[in-house]
């Protein structure tokens, strides 16, 4: 067995252990690119992981979730860690890598298959963990299973030992399996609950937790995590990166208008892109070239999702060898000893007729409703260019405040709006390093300071944040715009108003105690499952304790984790425990 590791800029190592490579059958165009794998088969191979920053927080929630202060090796664990996601967005792959991170001593049982009883679920849970069910009866009953497996956990605590179940498709489960692991979570002793459960699945999974019903379940979750699709940016690094490990040593077999292509067809989704650039790659082998282009990428679309890709420049002619639909006649007669043409050889090979200059007949319209290559509907209209809003957009950053004022319901007269925010018990707040997955995270609006260049900066109230466009205020209209635009003018500069926790002060030292910190211990308590400390205790103090788990939460959040409680980690965690605030619109027009 040999081991793994890699570790990503932010410095969460993925680690996993692989067997000696089997014998397998790589793709047909592997030695034509010089590849020594199939870079883009769908399986979830934790070698190809392509660790985004979106897939880096998942990890971190995960793992936080299991080794933060209230996981599974905390010795405090308990309670339920939910990651969810499109499909083909990669949470199984980051499952796996994530199982390979539990702390030794953790005990780990994982169900792929939901679809269960109650009684089916806790005989799988009891196989997983390998536990001995002894029953007077047969079968055994919902008592036997439950005290079998609470005799083994009793068993791994007093060896100083925990336990995480991580349960697959977990949208899966109905009603009633959900309530009986919200009752398994009642597992416990008079010091911690006894088990960590994982739910990964589809976004229908959050939608059911919220549910009126299963509310008791829902504020058990002590993290949660929903996995986007990549940007255009990170889907032509994750082709790279997947080349890369299937040992790519030359160029990448991608013109840029084909990678922009691939993005917007898989819409980001791994596992299409995984789809359509395999697709793609056998389409350029089958015709001996070494590149793909865009019209390369409309004909695999066709083929893998039924996509009407849009014409090509000679989409009237018959059909080559290229042809994606007669991709497994090409291989067999490859395979059979038969030539390729090369497109020399091709060039020399008498045209064909055009589809217009064949004779009409009754069956043509039959035949262009079955052809793969049709007209492509007519694209939305597109967003605003930033460039465009430039000469509206207040140099003054005290206008911006003004115009964000009314989303606080702030009253604000003349004068330094800050000030006057700060009567009505609210404050300013600026950073310059804000990144776009932390403000989408953040979700409540603000203020960007856009550059153009060398010029002067602007200032810019962002009321709504889509997958692609952002929403600005601009003198009390809303502008849609794209965020590509926008991200070239955007370098981090974020400013809010935020509501700080009665008594806060800035630099909170280690001795601290009051209201504030009475206040951030129940809010961390609501988070991970537990108690609120008993007003009738001595008040919660700064200490090093709690400092461990604030920086359990910050690091979760993707904020550096130094322990302090500041500004960002107090919005944070009211954004996290649903505090009545301003949010953005996540679908703005």
């Amino acid at each position: 067995m040999r081991l793994h590791q890699l570790t990503d800029p932010r410095g969460i190592g993925v680690v996993f252990q692989s067997s000696p490579r089997p014998l397998c059958l790589h793709p047909m165009y592997s030695h034509h690119f010089g590849l020594t794998q199939d870079p883009f088969s769908i399986a979830p191979d934790p070698r190809y992981l392509f660790m985004s920053e979106r897939h880096r927080e998942a990890l971190a929630h995960l793992l936080y979730g299991v080794a933060g202060p209230h996981g599974a090796a905390s010795g405090t664990g308990g309670g339920f860690v939910l990651l969810t996601g499109d499909i083909g967005t990669g949470k199984t792959t980051i499952c796996r890598c994530f199982m390979e991170q539990i702390p030794a001593g953790c005990h780990v049982a994982y169900i792929f298959n939901p679809k269960l009883t109650v009684t089916e679920l806790l005989q799988s849970i009891c196989e997983e963990f390998h536990i001995a069910v002894a029953a007077a009866s047969s079968p055994p009953t919902l008592k036997n299973y439950i005290d079998a497996l609470n005799a083994f956990l009793l068993q791994s605590h007093a060896a100083g030992q925990s336990s995480v179940l991580i349960i697959d498709e977990a949208q899966n489960l109905s009603a009633d399996v959900l309530e009986q692991l919200r009752l398994l979570t009642n597992l416990e002793t008079s010091e911690r609950k006894l088990l960590q459960i994982v739910l990964i699945g589809q976004p229908e999974l959050r939608a059911m937790l919220a549910r009126p019903e299963l509310e008791q379940l829902a504020q058990r979750v002590i993290a949660r995590f929903h996995l986007d699709a990549l940007t255009e940016a990170e889907s032509a690094q994750y082709i790279r990166h997947r080349l890369d490990v299937a040992g790519l040593a030359g160029p990448l077999p991608f013109d840029r208008a084909s990678l922009k292509r691939i993005h917007r067809l898989a819409r980001g989704v791994p596992r299409r892109i995984n789809l359509l650039c395999g697709r793609a790659l056998l389409g350029a082998w089958a015709n001996g070239l070494h590149r793909v282009d865009r019209k390369m990428v409309d004909k695999a679309a066709a083929e893998v999702f039924g996509l009407d890709a849009g014409p090509a420049p000679n989409a009237g002619a018959r059909p080559a060898a290229y042809a994606l639909g007669g991709f497994a006649l090409l291989a067999g007669a490859a395979l059979a000893g038969f030539l390729v043409l090369n497109p020399a050889q091709k060039a020399a090979r008498p045209a064909q007729p055009t589809a217009s200059a064949l004779p009409a007949s009754p069956a043509a319209p039959q035949a262009k409703a079955s052809s793969p290559i049709r007209a492509e509907p007519p694209a939305p209209s597109p967003a605003e260019e930033i460039e465009a809003l430039l000469p509206q957009l207040p140099a003054d950053i005290n206008a911006a405040w003004r115009e964000l004022a009314p989303t606080w319901k702030l009253s604000l007269a003349g004068g330094d709006p800050c000030q006057a925010a700060s009567a009505q018990q609210l404050l300013c707040y600026r950073t310059d390093s804000l990144t776009m997955p932390l403000l989408r995270q953040l979700g409540r609006p603000g203020i960007l300071t856009l550059r153009a260049g060398n010029g002067q900066p602007v200032h810019a109230v962002l009321v709504g944040l889509s997958e692609q466009s952002a929403t600005l205020l601009v003198a009390g209209s809303r502008h849609t715009v794209r965020l590509v635009s926008l991200g070239r003018l955007w370098r981090g500069d974020f400013a809010t108003y935020w509501r700080p926790p009665p008594g806060y002060t800035a630099g909170l030292q280690g001795a601290s105690t009051g209201p504030v910190i009475q206040r951030l211990a129940s809010q961390l308590a609501l988070l991970d499952g537990a108690p609120a400390p008993l007003a009738s205790t001595a008040p919660p103090v700064l200490d090093a304790a709690l400092r461990a788990r604030v920086r359990a939460f910050q690091r979760a959040q993707g904020l550096e984790a130094d322990g302090q409680p500041g500004p960002m980690t107090f919005m944070q965690i009211d954004r996290a425990t649903h505090a009545d605030e301003p949010r953005l619109q996540t679908n703005p027009r």
